[in-house]
């Protein structure tokens, strides 16, 4: 549960401030018309996902294409309206003064609004299908119960550090929100961008390696840098602006209206006070999980297998509780190594521990998802048994009464495999 939690968490909470920074924007400069349009994108992206990740999990399809170019149109669309924003900034001050002096109020902009609804839409929809994914993937017990609940308050909380960022911004300086949200949609558009390439590569669409793998990916996987700078960015701007923010003028006020005016600043700091305590604390939930993911991301240790009349033979049961389990055999002078996971469906995936892209650094168990030790890509169990990417290298195997069966030549010609060190 608590490893579902933060990931669904930690991939929330960035789509939620960054639409949250598209709607104070948007409140702010007086433009609440193209609201609509952000909150339908919204409906579309979840729609969009839950479609798309159904016809992953019907047709064994890997994630890897789709989300290089999904991530790279993203960081075009959060470029754009980082752009965009700071343009309408500038004249803001004449649009504002027009407003107060009479002017009649702005014609639509239709473009600005679908410009609004795709930038919203891909936010959601890059998230989306992942978190539809780890849904579809928990399982109907104790443990998968408990999996769901962990997905479910994760997004919870972060479409609430959402609602707190927009109602603790209503009055944040136009200067500073400008500054610093500019800073934090760039980092994002940076993080969007060398993922998608790293994608792109792991999907073997761009020219990869293991050295590049080995290089970028944990850059672009150690998603807590960019967790971490992105709610820096958003707490320090609230909590230097709650510090600075001098107290609503209530000379001239009495009655129902210094009640009101004092009541609206009390609830603005209580929102801006939680949005910095949420920041705080999600700060260290990440953090702490990230150390305890690198001491579990070693090899367990693998169990030997034994060929007879030309067969291995593992029991179902002992490789049917939805972990990852790592076998041995050897052949001429390299050590084969094997893993065995049971998926979502109850079938057993059977796959060599290497890739065709990273070589033999193995694999191990991360929540939903089996993870590569050398570049750190987060495979999706159910696509384990499909070749491509960096998915492990398929290893054919049948059930045969309480027996996984594995032919001991298909077994033995993955020895090319782990021929070089590890």
């Amino acid at each position: 549960m608590l490893q579902t939690f933060i990931i669904a968490l930690r991939e929330g909470v960035e789509a939620a401030l960054v639409i949250a920074i598209a709607i104070a924007y948007l409140k702010k400069t007086g433009r609440e018309r193209l609201l609509p349009m952000v909150y339908r994108a919204i409906l579309a992206g979840v729609a969009a996902s839950c479609i798309l990740a159904w016809v992953f999990t019907r047709f064994q399809v890997t994630e890897e294409a789709y989300g290089g170019w999904t991530l790279l149109i993203s960081a075009v669309f959060v470029l754009s309206m980082v752009v965009w924003m700071n343009r309408n900034a500038k004249g803001m001050k004449g649009e504002i003064e027009r407003k107060l002096s009479g002017g009649g109020p702005d014609a639509p902009d239709s473009g600005s609004g679908w410009s609004v609804f795709a930038f919203v839409f891909l936010m959601i929809f890059r998230e989306g299908v992942e978190t539809v994914l780890l849904l579809a993937a928990v399982r109907l017990d104790t443990s998968g119960v408990l999996e769901a609940v962990g997905i479910l308050l994760g997004l919870g909380l972060a479409v609430l550090f959402g609602v707190s960022f927009v109602r603790g911004t209503i009055r944040v300086n136009l200067r500073s929100f400008f500054r610093i949200t500019t800073v934090i949609l760039m980092v994002v558009v940076f993080q969007l961008t060398i993922t998608g390439l790293h994608e792109l590569s792991e999907g073997q669409i761009l020219p990869s390696s293991a050295a590049e793998m080995a290089l970028i990916g944990p850059i672009v996987r150690d998603e807590v840098f960019f967790f971490i700078a992105i709610l820096a960015l958003a707490g320090a701007m609230l909590l230097l602006e709650w510090r600075g923010r001098a107290q609503p003028a209530t000379d001239r006020l009495e009655g129902a209206a210094l009640r009101k005016a004092r009541w609206s600043a009390r609830r603005e700091r209580l929102w801006m006070i939680g949005s910095c305590t949420a920041s705080g604390l999600f700060m260290l939930m990440i953090t702490a999980e990230f150390i305890y993911a690198k001491s579990t991301s070693e090899l367990s240790a693998a169990t030997p297998l034994t060929v007879t009349d030309g067969i291995v033979k593992i029991p179902v049961s002992s490789v049917s509780d939805g972990n990852l389990h790592r076998f041995s055999a050897e052949s001429d002078g390299a050590t084969v190594r094997i893993i065995v996971i049971q998926r979502p469906d109850k079938t057993l995936a059977t796959a060599f521990d290497a890739c065709e892209i990273c070589g033999n650094k193995g694999y191990f168990q991360k929540g939903p998802n089996v993870v590569c030790r050398n570049c750190a890509s987060a495979i999706f169990i159910p696509t384990i048994g499909v070749r491509g990417g960096c998915n492990p290298i398929p290893l054919p195997s049948s059930v045969e009464g309480a027996d996984l069966v594995i032919p001991a030549d298909k077994l033995f010609k993955g020895a090319r495999y782990f021929r070089t060190a590890s």
